[in-house]
């Protein structure tokens, strides 16, 4: 049974009514959606009314009105559970029997988890390593991107840590390869480089291998072939989650925290929200729908410091499931300070912002003295408390039950993703051309982007192309010229009119490379997270995402081409790494780079191109001192 005293708690500030909340209440959403969720379990998705809202929003339906896939496993996963108290115990006789299969086979036990995934097929297990809970037995890599550099940097760690040559070290390796997209190609390649060292290093690797996917897509395809073991996704059978959903119950965040040893009993009724803590979740929802509608759509998150790496899982679930819309968006905001002086003054008509505040007991949580003036200062808050055992499974799905709330508000599908398929076709295409063509800067548009007239040049070997908003309209052909092709100028008087018309309330800088391993990437993040303070922050007084591409594209690229106003930087280095003895190349990687402005470009949404020489620290440093000048020529926005 579900706890009787509500262990999360939420105080709403400069919010004296919340009638989407009433809303919610009264049309009594949550037990609509477990009728429609039962009925189309148990009676087929043919019993489904299309007609029915909740339908709507929580499943898939084609064209002619047919319900091709029920969405709420996001939903019923805690429903289930309740009735289902073995699950717990069969995940950990899963995870024993592989244990036992690679002491057979090899000798050995599991020492290392590679999960080859992206956006919310990796962002849980992301969560759950900056929480410490991924630490203790089996350390886990998240291989979310196809730069060669990630896989290169992933091998070596495993071969430093294991204090062993890699043949001996990857017998102790696990690779889950998971994909909830039907299209999802990264984690075949990934994948498919992985299975070829394996056999280049002799290592018999048929209990090494398995694949957590939809019956039919192209990961199940590639799996299948190759022999590797299929692992249904949940618990229940069913395949009703989306990637993004697959965070706390689905066997692609359960088995990572079984391997190290969490308590899966305690995790699982962490889920099972109780009357008092789901309408906790509605009245946020209601809190975060009033303020969208008064303009202030910009939810600006801060969470504990242990919890910093939910801040994109949680970013993703709101963006990638609400973001579709150009009428109504919610864009979350993250890893910024709370700096007063960084944002427009309350009763400002462009003042856009909302706060949500996060806490847990015993964690490293926000400041209450910055709560306290904000508060005091006259901006919407909320302060949300969440106890108890497992808080942040607790967590987890309270964030669905807003966004399915949301949903409901919005009358938005909250389960389905299609600007995140533009960007895909638009890559699978760049792959096919580079494969007829014999490499991607053999491509016609590669080539049109890399060697265009208008791409103005800084020093160090910063170059700025700006095709996209010239094509759009966006920007004049002038512009170009702007202190005799001042890169840094150029840019400065193409962002600055179009925040001030509001055509862009937020900027976003996005490195095609890998963040996570590679010591030169987590050094260009760095440098980016100061550029985005310089100019967007400080200077434009809105929010900026910085990130890695093509992970964006598979978390919250929904919003970004979707709700849009976003001003995005693609930023890519010129000098590619790869791995030789696998014939693992950069094109694809690089193929994403421009799918993404291509798909931006297809939408109407502001977008330009950054290239560096390479990421050695003269280039990083062009970088920084490169944004530094564009924020210098920037006027400061003012409300």
């Amino acid at each position: 049974m579900p706890r009787a005293r509500s262990q999360i708690k939420l105080k709403l500030y400069r919010f004296t009514s919340n009638p989407d909340f009433d809303e919610l209440v009264e049309t009594d959403a949550i037990e609509r959606a477990r009728e429609v969720d039962r009925k189309g379990r148990e009676e087929g998705l043919s019993a489904l009314d299309v007609s029915d809202p909740l339908v709507r929003i929580g499943c898939e339906v084609d064209g002619a009105g047919g319900v091709l896939k029920n969405g709420y496993g996001v939903l019923h996963l805690p429903w289930l559970s309740e009735s289902n108290p073995q699950w717990a115990g069969s995940i950990r006789k899963e995870i024993e029997q592989i244990r036992k299969t690679f002491r057979r086979v090899h000798g050995v036990t599991v020492k290392y988890l590679i999960w080859a995934g992206m956006g919310g097929s990796a962002e849980d297990k992301a969560f759950y390593l900056s929480a410490g809970l991924l630490k203790r037995r089996v350390r886990t890599y998240i291989l979310d991107s196809t730069d060669p550099a990630k896989l290169a940097s992933i091998l070596d760690h495993i071969a430093k840590t294991d204090k062993q040559p890699l043949e001996v070290a990857l017998r102790k390796c696990l690779v889950v390869g998971m994909a909830m997209g039907m299209t999802s190609y990264e984690p075949v390649l990934n994948l498919e480089k992985l299975d070829l060292l394996f056999r280049k290093l002799r290592i018999s690797n048929e209990v090494n291998f398995v694949y957590m996917t939809l019956p039919g897509s192209v990961l199940d395809r590639f799996g299948s072939e190759r022999g590797f073991r299929r692992i249904e996704l949940q618990p229940d059978g069913g395949n009703t989650t989306a990637g993004r959903h697959s965070g706390p119950l689905t066997r692609g965040s359960l088995y990572p925290l079984a391997f190290n040893g969490c308590d899966l009993e305690s995790w699982i009724k962490a889920t099972q929200l109780s009357e008092a803590e789901t309408r906790a979740s509605m009245q946020l929802a209601g809190f975060i729908q009033g303020c969208a509608r008064e303009g202030r759509d910009k939810v600006t998150l801060h969470l504990p410091a242990e919890w910093s790496g939910g801040q994109i899982w949680t970013k993703q679930n709101f963006e990638e499931s609400l973001g579709k819309s150009e009428k109504i968006g919610v864009k979350v905001a993250v890893g910024e300070k709370v700096r007063l002086v960084d944002y427009l003054p309350p009763k400002s008509p462009l003042q856009d912002r909302c706060f949500v505040f996060v806490q847990s007991p015993g964690l490293r949580n926000p400041d209450p003295n910055k709560i306290a003036a904000l508060r005091r200062a006259g901006y919407p808050v909320a302060l949300l408390t969440v106890e108890g055992e497992q808080a942040l499974a607790r967590y987890m799905q309270l964030i669905h039950y807003v966004v399915f709330g949301l949903g409901c508000l919005r009358g938005m599908n909250f389960v389905t993703q299609p600007g995140v398929e533009l960007y895909k076709k638009f890559a699978w295409n760049l792959k096919l051309e580079a494969e007829r063509k014999g490499g991607i800067e053999n491509v016609a548009s590669w080539k049109a982007l890399t060697r265009s007239p208008r791409r103005v040049k800084w020093r160090r070997g910063i170059a700025l192309n700006l095709d996209s908003l010239l094509k759009l309209g966006l920007v004049e052909e002038d512009v170009l010229e702007t202190e005799n092709g001042n890169a840094a100028a150029v840019l400065a008087r193409a962002i600055e009119p179009l925040a001030e018309s509001g055509k862009v309330s937020y900027g976003e800088l996005t490195f095609f490379g890998d963040t996570r391993y590679n010591e030169a990437g987590k050094q260009v993040r760095r440098a980016l997270d100061s550029s985005a303070e310089a100019l967007f922050r400080s200077r434009l007084r809105m929010p900026a995402d910085v990130y890695e591409g093509p992970a964006m594209n598979h978390s919250y690229h929904e919003m970004v081409i979707g709700y849009g106003r976003g001003f995005s930087i693609a930023v890519l280095s010129e000098k590619q790494a790869s791995i030789r003895k696998l014939d693992y190349g950069s094109d694809y990687h690089r193929a994403q780079w421009l799918a993404t402005q291509q798909a931006l470009a297809e939408r109407g949404r502001a977008v330009v191109a950054l290239t560096l020489r390479d990421t050695g620290e003269a280039s990083r440093q062009a970088l920084q001192e490169f944004f530094i000048e564009v924020a210098r020529r920037v006027k400061k926005r003012r409300g």
